[in-house]
């Protein structure tokens, strides 16, 4: 019960930490006169990964790097496949030419990029700190791009993130300091106490670090991701709930692998050979299939996104099996392999060539 409680407190504490600092940074950049646009491609994009970031760092100073990577690679089949899927089921998903063009490429080259330098079981901290420059000239192209952008587009940003008014409570340089030092200090307690009962949980249900941090610190550190996309979702925002999701798959490979590696040391951030011959390949598969997805009518159909969710569980449901060894694992693996995986390739395959995406 104690872990359970841990467990929640941090959660809280990293989703309250989150929205914290991006509400004092926003207001802070935004009174000095930056642009509504650029915040949201900088500051907001971070703070919804800053969850993933806290808990991955803390992870690796307190030794268990498994919680560290399975936190990111885990989070990132949870995005795609959990999250986008309810979106769709919701409202189906618009999808801006722009995220078929560049944003996703992108997110799949760093997906590659992550197996490419972790295949030889560790991420150095030269290598973490390569991954952290990309992301920084990623944010910098992208703030460059913004300058291109339309007036709707410039126009939906300002609507969402609204300078504070001479006289707010939050319109005073003291209480942004004060919100962006507070919302800090939540992300490092959450993160703490998030990896303190995960650890407890491991050893109570006899699974790996691993699996923990695949599954249930995942889906905890997604929080603000979920919480995002879906609102977008329902609120009409559907472009913005797939953005959302690809852009922050790229922070947490870009970003939180390589703050983990740079603060891993001279070890390196070491990717166990479980991760290696089967959670990063469905990171990468999911990670390739939102192409023939999101080109097929440049939408997400419900009927798409009731395949991610049933995928995922599937996903979830292999974990638990592996993890206990159980008598079904022999079944249920060659069903997926020998039946469900092929006819799933078969029909992107097809949805690609019947459907090509418009210009």
């Amino acid at each position: 019960m104690n872990a359970l409680l841990l467990f929640a407190a941090g959660l809280v504490a990293l989703v309250l930490g989150a929205n914290l600092l991006v509400r004092g940074a926003s207001k802070l950049a935004l009174s000095f006169g930056i642009s509504p646009l650029v915040v949201g491609l900088t500051i907001v994009a971070f703070g919804t990964s800053a969850p993933e970031m806290a808990v991955s760092v803390g992870a690796v100073l307190e030794g268990k790097t498994d919680i560290a990577i399975g936190n990111v690679v885990g989070s990132n089949i949870l995005n795609v496949l959990f999250i986008l899927g309810v979106s769709a089921l919701i409202v189906p998903l618009v999808v801006n030419i722009q995220l078929i063009r560049q944003e996703v490429p992108i997110m799949v080259g760093a997906s590659f990029l992550l197996l490419a330098l972790g295949i030889d079981g560790k991420v150095s901290w030269p290598e973490g700190a390569l991954m952290f420059g990309l992301l920084i000239g990623y944010t910098v192209f992208l703030v460059v791009q913004s300058r291109r952008e339309t007036q709707a587009a410039q126009a939906e940003f300002a609507e969402e993130l609204q300078a504070a008014e001479v006289g707010a409570w939050d319109g005073k340089l003291p209480v942004q300091l004060l919100l962006i030092l507070a919302g800090l200090a939540a992300l490092v307690f959450g993160s703490q106490w998030l990896v303190e009962a995960s650890v407890t949980f491991a050893k109570a249900m006899g699974v790996s670090d691993l699996v923990i941090g695949l599954t249930i610190v995942a889906a905890g550190t997604s929080m603000p991701e979920v919480a995002a996309s879906i609102t977008a979702a329902v609120k009409g925002e559907r472009d913005i709930a797939v953005g959302n999701v690809v852009g922050s798959n790229t922070f947490n490979l870009l970003g939180c692998v390589g703050l983990s590696s740079m603060a891993s040391g001279d070890a390196g951030l070491l990717m166990s050979q479980a991760l290696l011959n089967f959670d990063i390949w469905v990171m990468l598969a999911v990670a390739l299939a939102c192409l023939p997805v999101f080109m097929t009518g440049r939408e997400i159909a419900r009927w798409e996104g009731a395949v991610f969710v049933l995928y995922y569980l599937a996903y979830v449901a292999y974990l638990i099996l592996s993890a206990q060894q159980h008598a079904l694992l022999g079944t249920f693996s060659t069903a997926m392999m020998s039946f469900v995986v092929p006819l799933t390739v078969v029909t992107l395959v097809v949805m690609l060539l019947r459907k090509p995406a418009a210009s």
